[in-house]
């Protein structure tokens, strides 16, 4: 069974490592290295909705994760 972060745990999508990136719902092994390599190649999010500039990552995921997702 999947790991979802906890109740009121936000998710620093500018600082999260695989691992912890994978606890969101929807988002894999794959889409979590790719957060990671997005972020290392064009710089920190700006907002959360920047998560679906990351290929394959679009407002479906985003909307299963928005109140969980930070980038402060």
């Amino acid at each position: 069974p999947a790991v979802f972060a906890q109740e009121g745990k936000k998710i620093n999508i500018n600082q999260a490592p695989v691992d912890e990136l994978t606890q969101m719902k929807g988002i894999g092994a794959t889409y979590a290295e790719r957060i990671v390599q997005f972020r290392e190649a064009n710089g920190p999010f700006t907002c959360p909705e920047d998560i679906m500039k990351v290929p394959g990552i679009g407002v479906k995921i985003f909307e299963a994760n928005k109140d969980i997702i930070t980038v402060k």
